[in-house]
């Protein structure tokens, strides 16, 4: 399956960001590169850590955001992930340097989403495609509102 094309370009002075020619979608764009230790026998990043690398993705857009999870769990508020979606159209090897595009799509009361594009850097590949979504708890792992300062993200995020 060959996925939608991808074509990032740089959204207006800020290079934190990019839209996509294709969607029109605007997006947070980070870099990664692949540890040796993220690989499996047959060389190629295992599946699993694709994971790591989308929440590399949302740890950075909400750091640049002003709002880091850290803070976000100092205010009593924990977003476990309670659904995961990838698609893998291509490996990454040791030492690929990716580009990890983010940005935030749904967000309900107790629930939110983000959605992710993996690219390889030279070649501008599209490797993975994939959501994480989230639920809104307290410390004592009851469900609660999104709090404002993340439902915030949502409203100031560029279109």
């Amino acid at each position: 399956m060959k996925p939608e094309p991808f074509v990032p370009e740089p959204y207006e002075a800020d290079p934190n960001y990019v839209r996509d020619k294709t969607s029109q979608t605007v997006w947070h764009r980070c870099e990664l590169r692949t540890l040796y230790a993220d690989t499996d026998r047959s060389q190629v990043v295992y599946h699993a850590n694709y994971l790591r690398y989308f929440e590399h993705g949302r740890a950075s857009l909400m750091r640049d955001a002003a709002y880091p999870y850290k803070e976000i769990e100092a205010s009593g508020y924990v977003y476990p992930i309670i659904k995961v979606d990838i698609d893998y159209y291509r490996p990454l090897y040791y030492d690929d340097a990716m580009v990890i595009y983010t940005r935030p799509t749904h967000l309900e009361r107790v629930r939110l989403q983000f959605d992710y594009v993996i690219t390889h850097k030279e070649s501008g590949d599209i490797v993975c495609k994939g959501i994480t979504r989230h639920c809104a708890i307290n410390a004592s792992a009851t469900p609660v509102e999104v709090d404002e300062k993340t439902a915030h993200l949502w409203t100031v995020f560029p279109k």
